[in-house]
């Protein structure tokens, strides 16, 4: 299927023709008061057309028809706008459709599997999910562990690990599990899963407009009625006056006035600020919580897998005194062989990177590995010569205690360094004589300071939330540019921090992904969840990182002022536009009074042509605007002063010259081929 640059393509611009004409149902128009009144004015001057034509009364009749026809224009290009953006959702949720198929669900009966329609699951109804199987509806892993394919629903074709009790229990149904089993406890009753109210919210039939939309959108009622009385009582000044002014001309002077341009594209912005949420994985629940994130001033973040990569790595081996670095550095990847653990292949890949230590024969060291444990904190290897153990600083100098030894003054003190400087030192002993330690690094996320940056420059403060001590939290604060840490952090201290900043006014958003963060996630005014994370975490956030990328935090911020800016940029543009077309409609109203040829500054050729250029002009504009309404403002990390300055520059200027330009070419073409 071919697809332009705006991201539209043939089928859906189709089906947008066509869904623009089912929307002149009146019962749809009603809901955009601005575009109802073009709709109800479009629907007079099409009966005064009718009745000329039967009554034959010629004279103006076909610069009525004219007229006419450029107002139904004016209705569907506004109609074909919300299609767009409506008709993308709906090719979204198609695509989700295709991951929803008559499965078989393997239902737990009396302790044994029966095989049953995944439709007649329940909510607390237990399955069991094998290789090949696909989970048949959303639910908790109560026991298990197992690799999941979830690429149907979120598009990454790198599976997941699955497993009963922590932060990765929850699976989404319509993914496949490849390999091992679990067995999921079902949390949603049919029609209420994941991919249920996804397809929903991407079909747009249950979009609520925000509390800024319906702001707006009384502004502009506000100004449609203002506009429809100042019209209504030119009738009768005109008959007064003995001004020959028709209501076709009234009406179209009416339309041209009220600010249809982002009245006809209003619905359309908010519908597609949803869609290119969606495009980046995210499934916002509601479109308040979509503006909120564009609001924001605080960004909660954690500090693992957002502003760090998540897993600490070997940066250097120090070593004891009298010991040699080569030492250190052979003693601990042979304590790390078998570690599979990120942080023990970084410490192999170091020592040979440094040393070159590589190709053991372990056969004849009779090598014998010792994995970590939880209990003793260490790990390490049984050599047929010697003993080698790894671990934290606590756990060796109690390991070297018991054999009569202590820590050396200089590893502590290198120890004590490592940890102020934010990282974690491990010491490496040799039965009990203790060779050194290894520092591991929490390793910063590239880029991810140029971006609290630009944060900054919104206005947006950054803090990071980490378990670490405040020590190791300042010193990676300080590394990674964020305004602000909150160290050793608990649930309780969570909330409490996010009420703090909201009792002064702020938004507060942030990510999660465990039971322990619903409560924060609930509290905070833009709550993402992990979609690997609980059901808790998910059902406490307003939004869905279906990628379960915590760093997604900053792109949803992006794009909630990208929404803002773009209404706002649309609705200077609109105004602006309005202004401009006063000057093209004057001359028309007031032709009889040649004191009030002044106003004719724009030289239209006549007033007939005047008012048709500007009908022309104002439908034209709506399509011409309908890209720009569904891809976006460009976003730019500017505060919020600068953004305004740029908006009256290029939008209010540009409302105000667009018209001036396109309504005298208009005319020109008019005039040109006799049209009136």
């Amino acid at each position: 299927m071919s697809t332009n640059s705006n991201g539209f393509n043939k089928k859906i611009l189709i089906q947008a023709c066509g869904e623009a004409l089912l929307k002149l149902n009146p019962k749809v128009q009603v809901r955009n008061p601005v575009m109802f009144t073009v709709w109800i004015g479009s629907c007079l001057t099409t009966g005064f057309v009718l009745r000329d034509l039967f009554q034959g009364s010629g004279g103006n009749t076909s610069f009525a028809l004219q007229i006419t026809v450029w107002l139904w224009f004016t209705v569907l290009f506004a109609n074909f706008a919300e299609a767009i953006a409506e008709g993308r959702g709906k090719a979204q949720a198609q695509a989700l459709r295709q991951t929803r198929r008559q499965t078989q669900a393997k239902k737990i009966v009396h302790d044994k599997p029966q095989v049953v329609e995944a439709a007649s699951l329940r909510k607390s109804d237990i399955v069991l999910v094998e290789p090949g199987d696909i989970i048949p509806s959303d639910g908790e892993v109560i026991e298990g562990m197992a690799t999941v394919d979830e690429s149907a629903v979120t598009g990454e074709s790198a599976p997941v690990i699955r497993e009963s009790g922590g932060d990765k229990s929850s699976v989404t149904g319509g993914t496949r599990v490849l390999s091992d089993w679990i067995k999921v406890e079902v949390t949603a009753n049919p029609g209420e899963t994941f991919l249920d109210r996804m397809i929903s919210l991407v079909e747009g039939a249950k979009r609520q407009k925000t509390p800024n939309e319906i702001a707006l959108t009384i502004l502009l009622v506000g100004l449609t009625i203002v506009f429809l009385a100042a019209v209504t009582t030119l009738y009768p000044y005109a008959i007064y006056s003995e001004i020959n002014i028709s209501i076709t001309v009234l009406i179209a002077l009416l339309v041209c006035l009220i600010p249809t341009t982002i009245g006809g594209l209003l619905s359309a912005i908010g519908i597609a600020g949803m869609d290119r949420l969606l495009k980046r994985n995210v499934l916002a629940m509601s479109g308040r919580a979509v503006e909120a994130a564009g609001d924001v001033d605080v960004l909660l973040l954690d500090k693992t897998g957002t502003i760090t990569l998540g897993n600490r790595m070997a940066a250097e081996f120090i070593p004891a005194a009298g010991i040699s670095m080569a030492e250190v550095a052979d003693a601990a990847q042979m304590a790390s062989l078998a570690d599979e653990t990120p942080e023990g292949r970084s410490i192999v890949v170091l020592a040979k990177q440094k040393y070159n230590l590589r190709e053991r024969d372990l056969t004849n060291l009779e090598a014998e590995f010792i994995p970590f444990s939880a209990h003793t904190r260490m790990s390490g290897v049984n050599l047929k010569d010697k003993v080698i153990r790894k671990g934290s600083v606590d756990a060796i100098q109690k390991y070297v205690r018991e054999k009569g030894s202590e820590l050396p003054e200089n590893v502590k003190s290198a120890c004590e360094g490592i940890a102020k400087s934010g990282g974690t030192p491990l010491v490496v002993t040799e039965g009990s004589k203790v060779l050194g330690a290894i520092h591991l690094k929490d390793v910063i996320k590239g880029g991810i300071k140029e971006r609290f940056k630009e944060l900054r420059q919104m206005g947006i403060k950054t803090v990071m939330i980490t378990g670490d001590n405040p020590l190791t939290a300042a010193a990676i604060a300080a590394e990674a540019g964020v305004d602000d840490f909150m160290a050793e952090a608990t649930p309780e201290g969570k909330l409490a921090l996010i009420r703090e900043y909201q009792e002064k006014g702020m938004l507060v958003a942030m990510t999660g992904d465990g039971t322990n963060d619903a409560p924060a996630l609930a509290q905070s005014d833009v709550g993402v969840a992990m979609n690997s994370g609980t059901q808790a975490a998910k059902e406490a956030g307003n939004m869905v990182d279906l990628d379960s990328n915590p760093t997604k935090l900053i792109e949803i911020v992006e794009i909630g002022k990208q929404l803002l800016m773009t209404r706002g940029a649309l609705t200077t543009f609109s105004i602006a536009n309005d202004v401009a077309k006063y000057f093209a409609i004057i001359p028309a109203l007031f032709a009889a009074y040649p004191a009030f040829g002044i106003f004719n500054i724009m030289r239209l050729s006549t007033p007939e042509s005047a008012i048709l250029s500007a009908v022309i002009f104002n439908a034209l504009i709506i399509i011409g605007l309908v890209p720009l309404a569904l891809r976006g403002v460009l976003y730019q990390p500017l505060g919020a002063d600068m953004i305004l300055r740029r908006n009256l520059i290029l939008y209010g200027l540009g409302g105000l010259v667009a018209p001036f330009l396109g309504i005298k070419l208009i005319d020109v073409l008019l005039a040109a081929f006799h049209l009136v």
